[in-house]
């Protein structure tokens, strides 16, 4: 029963992430460009949730099939529209194919593979490897960040978000015993740290206006 209810606030949480992708996509839209944004995170997460949903299917997990279908079909619909109004199609695509190159190839080999525990087992480890590289994508712009000295250009509350679903599906992962779903949430709660951390050291230079007039 805790297992159910821990299930449903990571399903809450998840949407409220997936929900903050779409924040972006608006963004996108409103601003008919994509500017230097990098297409991986969107990529990333679309063959992250399709894996994840066929990890559910194979342990029986309701939570993980509920939160990863609408995750992939949504993540899906995030990808087509950032390639639309992406300034480098090119990219996205060949992003793309590779993704769905590499999300048969998983799928064909769990299909042939005779044992469940096998299977099981290299597809948490596939599922784990992939989820990092999710967490790890918006890493890329921290550089650009450090160099300008701006945490502007980060999503707060996405990052805020996924720390908070991070925790969840760590907890959820202890309480399963799947360190397949605990040691990548683990990371991905450092990574999202890290961050934050960003918003303390380059805070927006409106805020310390506010700051110091309050003062």
């Amino acid at each position: 029963m805790y297992c159910d209810y821990c299930g449903r606030c990571r399903s809450s949480g998840d949407c409220h992430v997936i929900k903050c992708y779409r924040l972006v996509c608006l963004k996108i839209v409103k601003n008919k460009s994509t500017a230097d944004m990098s297409s991986l995170p969107f990529i990333s997460g679309c063959l992250s949730t399709s894996l994840w949903l066929r990890y559910g299917f194979l342990i029986e997990d309701t939570s993980l099939i509920l939160v990863n279908t609408v995750g992939s079909t949504l993540f899906f619909s995030y990808v087509v529209t950032f390639y639309l109004y992406s300034v480098r199609r090119g990219t996205v695509l060949q992003q793309f194919m590779l993704c769905l190159f590499v999300l048969s190839m998983v799928l064909l080999y769990i299909h042939k593979t005779k044992s469940d525990e096998e299977a099981r087992s290299h597809l948490g480890l596939i599922c784990a490897s992939v989820t990092i590289m999710f967490f790890a994508a918006p890493l890329a712009s921290l550089f650009h960040v450090i160099r300008i000295k701006s945490a502007d250009s980060l999503p707060y509350h996405l990052i805020l978000a996924t720390f908070v679903v991070c925790l969840q599906w760590f907890a959820y992962g202890m309480m399963l015993n799947d360190k397949f779903i605990q040691v990548p949430n683990f990371i991905g709660c450092i990574f999202s740290a890290l961050q934050l951390s960003l918003f303390i050291i380059y805070p927006n230079p409106k805020d310390k206006k506010e700051m110091t007039s309050v003062v």
